[in-house]
């Protein structure tokens, strides 16, 4: 079956850096909805008219994939407000009760970069924000949409959102 809107593709990929530096590696296939939002657009328009067995090289630049790098989405929050043990790499899904930065998105994914002893320092930028991205896939398996995934234009919560979580898809910013 050939990719087209909407069906239901089951993909591998690798995923690295400009530099072809490894960042991700999906061994085993997972299934996305075409034709929804589970794929970045720049992933669907490279993927329609392909099928099962194709494999794809792809150059993302970071508008078509996680965005700029926007220094605006960095904030301190003091260590007080954090329930303890806190440590870098934690995320938050917005920010904690009592914060002194009103500005910031509340649907926003902080990730703990920094920990001292008086004060966090929280980022809302997705990890791979303002980075060119490499993108090998292989299409393992194309089927029709059920009426369900249809009507959700989704296969579901998949913990695997790398390829779907770009800017302005609240609750979908997390590497698996």
């Amino acid at each position: 079956m050939e990719i087209r809107n909407p069906c239901v593709v089951s993909l591998t990929w690798k995923l690295s850096d400009a530099q072809n530096r490894p960042l991700d590696e999906l061994a085993e296939p997972v299934e996305f909805f075409y034709g929804g939002d589970d794929l970045l657009a720049k992933v669907e328009d490279a993927l329609a008219g392909h099928e099962s067995g194709d494999d794809l090289q792809l150059h993302l630049e970071p508008e078509d994939a996680f965005g700029d790098y926007r220094p605006e989405l960095v904030c301190f929050e003091e260590r007080k407000l954090f329930a303890e043990p806190v440590e870098a790499g934690m995320a938050y899904e917005g920010l904690p009760k009592g914060h002194a930065t009103p500005d910031m998105p509340a649907d926003a994914v902080y990730i703990v970069t920094e920990v001292y002893p008086s004060h966090v320092v929280l980022d809302g930028n997705h990890p791979l924000a303002g980075m060119a991205l490499r993108l090998h896939i292989t299409v393992r398996a194309v089927r029709e949409a059920t009426d369900h995934e249809l009507e959700a234009k989704s296969v579901g919560e998949s913990t695997i959102t790398v390829l779907g979580s770009a800017p302005g898809k609240p609750g979908r910013q997390t590497l698996h």
